[in-house]
């Protein structure tokens, strides 16, 4: 059993980041109480707002390497600065466009959020190494990180769905510019740089294949949803994406400095992590939304489903949120007492848990609380997990791009259960006994969601089974082998 570590020596620096991630929660709860009214503003159908998902994922998919490598490579306090400036302009354009193409764009461009956690991590990860424990400070900062990722969230979406009754839309939207804009000045003044880089150069093909390959796959994957399975441009572009991305591995490996060493994906510790990362995103990114459609389904017209009215429906999903801060704070102390490679195991299967239990258990309110609830407390801990085993596991120059790549391949596969969810809901639209209007997802559906994300959870179990025991530890023959890997 090891002894508990203060962060003490990294407090202040945590504090500020802390900051950084209740806001990047405010972005992410804040806009989802009035998406309808931004359609109306906008003028496009509510189905139209698909796309603001859309254009954010795939902008996500392709930012995260880049700012990652160059985080490594030229500081990562820098590269958060400028994520965030990019966010904060793209965040005031917002309230004053009436435009769809100028909101979808500029919604797109505040997606430069997504890199700020793992760039985060690498931040705390390079700073802590000076003192000394740096991968129990690092897993306990991310359990901070974010646990105020989620009360932001929480906030959020609160706030969002009081104010829009109150205030004037253009008003509402300014909401998180400013706070974005206080960020930025947070980071600038009050986050140190790390202090040792790598330097050189970007390797700019690299990215230009990478970043092909995740806008084929992603846009494959969108088209796919939108579409059907027996559309041929989908699958076309899912192809070529994969073919490209087997010339950048390729290319990769011959590269004297890679955007991503390819290499890796073949360490005994990092693949399982990563693995688990795109495993994880099934669940987290992919099931999120046909949680919230079942909740709403009324029982007397379909035969299943809670009925609930929309507080309720958010209720639900903020004990979700509340589990999920739980599982994020308790993660390092679990981790001192039975080693992080148990820890990830027991957060994963919380997760696989919590959604198989769903397949017997989904008739009533308290049933699927109680399921939220399990699978909560293990997503909040793979969430601030993840991105700290990767540093752990990654060589000293590396760990940016290690942290980068949890958050990317957990997009992809978040990607590819939304698109795969979307099809199994949509195979036997269902009118119940035929006072229904016919738009409601399938129960085989809805089961299918639920055994593919506790499937997937309990795969990650067995992977995480094989990785070094001593893993993502504070040992001194841990840390040396990253150094030479």
């Amino acid at each position: 059993m090891s002894r508990a570590v203060s962060l003490g020596p990294i407090a202040a620096i945590v504090g500020f980041l802390a900051f950084v991630e209740f806001t990047s929660g405010i972005l992410q709860g804040f806009y989802t109480p009035m998406l309808t009214d931004i359609a109306r503003n906008l003028g496009i159908h509510d189905a139209d707002v698909n796309w603001l998902e859309g254009t954010q994922l795939m902008l996500s998919a392709l930012v995260v390497p880049a700012f990652a490598k160059l985080g490594d490579m030229v500081g990562h306090k820098r590269m958060l600065v400028w994520s965030t400036a990019i966010t904060a302009a793209a965040s005031f354009v917002l309230p004053f466009t009436d435009s769809f193409a100028l909101f979808l764009a500029a919604w797109a461009l505040q997606g430069f959020y997504v890199v700020w956690l793992p760039l985060e991590i690498a931040l705390i990860w390079s700073r802590s190494r000076r003192a000394g424990h740096p991968a129990s400070l690092t897993m306990k900062s991310a359990g901070v990180l974010v646990a105020a990722l989620e009360i932001g969230a929480i906030s959020g979406a609160l706030a969002g769905g009081a104010l829009i009754d109150v205030l004037p839309l253009t008003t509402v939207l300014l909401i998180p510019a400013i706070a974005v804009t206080a960020c930025f000045f947070v980071i600038l003044f009050g986050v140190k740089e790390s202090p040792e880089l790598t330097g050189g150069r970007l390797d700019l093909i690299g990215l230009v294949l990478i970043s092909l390959a995740l806008l084929a796959v992603t846009g494959g994957l969108s088209f796919l949803r939108l579409n059907g399975v027996a559309d041929p441009l989908s699958w076309g572009l899912i192809v070529l994406g994969i073919a490209l991305g087997a010339v950048f591995a390729r290319f990769e490996l011959g590269h004297d400095d890679p955007l991503i060493d390819v290499r890796m994906f073949a360490s005994p510790s990092l693949r399982p992590v990563f693995i688990t990362a795109g495993l994880f995103g099934v669940s987290v990114l992919g099931a999120q939304a046909p949680l919230s459609t079942f909740a709403r389904t009324d029982p007397e017209v379909y035969g299943y489903g809670l009925g609930t009215q929309g507080f309720q429906t958010s209720l639900l999903i903020g004990v979700y949120l509340i589990a999920m801060i739980a599982g994020a704070l308790s993660y390092s102390s679990v981790a001192r007492r039975l080693t992080p490679r148990i820890t990830l195991m027991l957060a994963s299967s919380l997760v696989a848990v919590g959604y198989l239990l769903f397949v017997p258990l989904h008739d009533t309110y308290a049933q699927t609380l109680t399921n939220m609830v399990i699978a909560g407390i293990g997503s909040g801990a793979l969430v601030a997990a993840l991105p700290a085993a990767a540093a752990a596991a990654a060589p000293p120059t590396q760990t940016g791009v290690a942290t980068g790549l949890t958050n990317s391949v957990k997009t992809v596969g978040g990607a590819i259960a939304s698109c795969v969810f979307g099809i199994a809901l949509a195979s036997h639209l269902t009118g119940g006994s035929g006072a229904g209007d016919g738009t409601a997802g399938s129960l085989s559906g809805y089961l299918t969601v639920w055994i593919v994300c506790g499937l997937t959870a309990a795969v990650s179990v067995v992977l995480l089974a094989f990785v070094p025991k001593l893993a993502f530890s504070d040992a001194p023959e841990v840390q040396a082998a990253a150094a030479v890997s």
